[in-house]
């Protein structure tokens, strides 16, 4: 598997750069990157974003929104954030694999001496609560799987960037999105800086 270096924090270039992966880069069959957007709403493919946004609140506090590939909800980045793509090409197309790409994740969070599970079809979660959320996308014979690790993420600023309808938190049992996620930081037995989490 071939690492790419990613140093950027804009999300424009960020998202471009999976494209470049996905369609042009022929260095190999398998490549993974970890990346992270200054504060960044990433909503899906299919979505609207008039209605995944807090249009007043991003606008005043300089959140950018980009689109991306892959379809699933809206999410939000920052520099607490980390996020990762798997590219595979040359790959039997057919049904949606997210656990092959999301269990080495789990595995770095068991190392860590946390209880991560998959939860759901792309969900991460640790105590019942989400700490990563998935989505992929397929083309031809290759795929890309990314997603995001809410390690120092600005709870406040996720909350506020995001419109959550009440059915969907009712479904789930929660009352805010906030009471639903997670930081990875506040689980750790030890402290851990994010260039060590990346590593």
């Amino acid at each position: 598997m071939l690492y790419i270096v990613n140093d950027s924090h804009n999300p424009y270039f960020n998202m471009a750069v999976e494209e470049y992966l996905l369609y042009e880069l022929e260095l190999g069959n398998h490549y993974l990157t970890l990346w992270q957007n200054k504060p960044t709403v990433v909503v899906g493919r299919n979505q609207n974003t008039w209605d995944e946004v807090n249009l007043e609140f991003i606008k005043e506090h300089n959140v950018a929104v980009v689109r991306r590939l892959t379809g699933g909800g809206a999410v939000y980045h920052d520099q607490g954030n980390l996020n990762f793509t798997f590219i595979f090409k040359n790959q039997k197309s057919g049904k949606y694999d997210f656990a092959s790409f999301m269990a080495p994740v789990v595995e770095a969070l068991k190392r860590l001496g946390l209880p991560a599970t998959i939860d759901g079809r792309n969900d991460i979660t640790i105590n019942g609560k989400k700490v990563s959320g998935n989505s992929q996308y397929q083309k031809k014979n290759s795929v890309i799987h990314h997603g995001t690790l809410l390690f120092d993420v600005d709870l406040d600023n996720l909350e506020n960037s995001l419109k959550v309808s009440h059915d969907k938190l009712a479904k789930r049992g929660v009352s805010s999105v906030r009471s639903r996620v997670i930081n990875i930081r506040e689980l750790l037995s030890s402290p851990l800086e994010m260039d060590e989490f990346q590593g």
